[in-house]
């Protein structure tokens, strides 16, 4: 009896979806997702990371927009020099089309270069009012700590 009750369990949970939200997500209507990397340190970076993996299970190919805007500490993340199966992780999310803005005022403070940076990230002047842009456009914000 265990066992048949074990089995219907496990059947239950892998038929398991998420239910989401009308309007339907789709390739038109995306949801919008804006993270703020202001940390660099590597338990919150990675655990920001695999939440990031977690979204991108669960909605359907080309119906999420993902967001990565890095400022402060959170800039250092995505220097060259970083943790490089951190940054491994970070390149595998550019190809599921996750966007990497860094800040080009953090970077002056600390003289940093763009060339000190991975290849695929773009810039923008102050990344504080990039994240206030984009939840302004409709983004959702969650803050990586």
């Amino acid at each position: 009896m265990k066992k048949i009750i074990l089995v219907v369990l496990m059947a239950v949970f892998s038929y398991a979806q998420t239910k989401f939200s009308e309007p339907q997500p789709t390739f038109d209507n995306p949801r919008k997702v804006v993270y703020s990397l202001y940390v660099g340190d590597l338990d919150t970076v990675s655990h920001t990371i695999g939440s990031m993996y977690n979204i991108l299970k669960e909605y359907p190919s080309e119906s999420l927009k993902i967001v990565v805007v890095a400022y402060g500490k959170g800039m250092r993340v995505l220097k060259k020099d970083y943790d490089e199966n951190t940054l491994n992780r970070i390149k595998s999310l550019m190809e599921y089309d996750v966007e990497f803005i860094g800040c080009k005022n953090t970077m002056e403070t600390m003289n940093w270069k763009e060339e000190d940076f991975i290849d695929g990230i773009s810039f923008t002047q102050a990344g504080i009012v990039e994240v206030i842009e984009k939840q302004q456009d409709g983004y959702i914000g969650i803050t990586a700590y």
